[in-house]
C-alpha cells in the first residue's frame, strides 16, 4: 500500500496525540515522517516521542520545502492554521487543519481560495463528524423525517475548565493568542455539527460574558438566539464554567422531534404531520398522536484516525472527503457573528460583515494581555 508521508506543525496537547496514534500505526494509510515546533522542549519531547524516526523541524517552511512530506497537518495557536496552510499548499503539499480554520472568516475565505486554486486534497479535522449519532440526526432530517425544521436547541454545557487550565499557557483564553474564548477553542466542534445538521443560521442575537467564571480577557459564557431563513429559531448556550454540564441537542420539525442527549438518540415521531392535524382537528385540547423510538446511529464512531484515515484516501483514490476543508468557514461565521453581535448588542445577518469584525477583534488584540511572540513566526 502506498502511504502518505505525514508532517505535522505544532507538537503541543493536540499535534502531539497525532503523532502517537500515528506512530501505532492506527491510519496505516499514513507514515509519520516529520515534525516541527518552534519550542525546543517541545522539539525534544517529538524526538523522543517519534522515536528519532520522524525529521525535526524548527521552521515550518523548512519542512514544507524538504522532499520529505506530501502532506501537512496543521496543530499551532488559531491564528496560524491559515497563514501555515497556505504556505503547505503553496509548497505543493495536501492539508490537514485542526479546528477551527482560522479566527476570522476572511483569513479562512482566503485560505479555501488558495486550496481551491492548488488542485491539492484539503481537509478539516472535525472528526465529530464520525459520531453515528449526529450522522444519523443528519441523514434523518435531510431525508424529510423531521418534516420542515421549526426549532433548535443545543445546550453544551459540558465544557466545564478550571482555572489551572487557562493558566497552563500564556496564550490561552486571550483575544491576541486565540482569538476567543469557548467558542474558539471548545465549541468549534459544536459550531459545525449545529449548521452540518441543521443548516446555516440567517440572522443571530447573542449574549457573550467575558471573564464570568475564570480570570481571562475572553468569554467563558455565551447565549445565542438564531434564526434560520424559513423562519424557524434556535437556542445555542455553552459555557465552560458550569458543573455537572449538560449535552443536549433537540431537532423539531413538522413531523415530530430528535434529540441526542447522554449518548442516545431518540425520534418523537408524529403520527400525522402537525401542519395537517392542525387543520383536521375538531377538539380544543388534540394533539397528533405520537410514537418514542431510540435510533442506532450511522455507522462506527472512527474519531480523529477515521478523518485522517479518510483523508488520506481522498489523496490516494479520490474518495469524497467527510470534512472538506472549505466548510470550516461556516462554523468560524457563526463564531464571528456571535462575537459582533455580543460587541454591538445587534442581530447580526450571516454572514457577518468580515470588515467590521476584524475592526473590532483588533481593538481587542490591542489590548490584550498577551502579547505575540516569535512562536507565531514560522511556528
Amino acid at each position: 500500500m502506498r502511504q502518505i508521508r505525514l508532517g505535522i506543525v505544532g507538537m503541543g496537547v493536540q499535534g502531539s496525540y497525532h503523532a502517537r496514534y500515528l506512530m501505532k500505526g492506527e491510519v496505516e494509510e499514513i507514515r509519520l515522517c516529520a515534525v516541527c515546533d518552534t519550542d525546543p522542549a517541545k522539539r525534544k519531547a517529538a524526538e523522543i516521542l517519534t522515536e528519532g524516526k520522524a525529521a525535526v523541524f524548527k521552521d515550518a517552511e523548512a519542512m514544507f520545502q524538504s522532499g520529505i512530506v506530501d502532506a501537512a497537518l496543521i496543530s499551532t495557536p488559531h491564528f496560524m492554521h491559515p497563514v501555515l496552510a497556505e504556505k503547505a499548499l503553496k509548497a505543493g503539499l495536501h492539508v490537514m487543519v485542526e479546528k477551527p480554520a482560522g479566527v476570522y472568516a476572511r483569513q479562512v475565505r482566503e485560505l479555501n481560495k488558495a486550496a481551491e486554486k492548488s488542485g491539492k486534497v484539503f481537509g478539516v479535522m472535525f472528526n465529530q463528524r464520525t459520531n453515528p449519532l449526529y450522522a444519523k440526526m443528519k441523514e434523518m432530517i435531510e431525508g424529510g423525517e423531521l418534516g420542515e425544521l421549526r426549532r433548535t436547541n443545543w445546550i453544551i454545557t459540558d465544557w466545564y475548565r478550571p482555572q489551572c487550565y487557562y493558566d497552563s499557557g500564556g496564550w490561552r483564553a486571550t483575544w491576541a493568542g486565540e482569538g476567543g474564548g469557548v467558542l474558539l477553542n471548545q465549541n468549534p466542534h459544536n459550531l459545525d455539527l449545529w449548521q452540518w445538521i441543521c443548516g446555516m443560521p440567517a440572522k443571530l442575537f447573542a449574549i457573550c460574558d467575558n471573564g464570568k467564571y475564570h480570570n481571562i480577557e475572553v468569554e467563558d459564557d455565551v447565549t445565542v438566539l438564531a434564526r434560520y431563513a424559513n423562519g424557524a429559531t434556535g437556542v445555542y448556550i455553552t459555557t465552560t464554567g458550569e458543573t455537572p454540564g449538560t449535552n443536549r441537542l433537540e431537532v423539531t420539525g413538522d413531523k415530530g422531534k430528535l434529540v441526542i442527549e447522554g449518548g442516545v438518540l431518540k425520534f418523537w415521531k408524529l403520527d400525522m404531520a402537525e401542519s395537517e392535524f392542525t387543520k383536521q382537528c375538531t377538539e380544543n385540547f388534540g394533539a397528533p398522536g405520537c410514537k418514542v423510538c431510540e435510533v442506532k446511529g450511522t455507522g462506527t464512531e472512527t474519531k480523529h484516525q477515521g478523518i485522517l484515515r479518510n483523508w488520506a484516501h481522498a489523496i490516494l483514490d479520490g474518495t469524497e472527503l467527510l470534512a472538506p476543508g472549505r466548510e470550516g468557514i461556516y462554523g468560524v461565521e457563526i463564531s464571528n457573528a456571535i462575537h459582533l453581535s455580543a460587541w454591538t448588542g445587534r442581530w447580526i445577518d450571516l454572514p457577518a460583515d468580515e470588515e467590521e469584525f476584524l475592526k473590532e477583534l483588533n481593538a481587542r488584540i490591542e489590548h490584550s494581555c498577551y502579547k505575540r511572540g516569535k512562536e507565531y513566526e514560522g511556528c
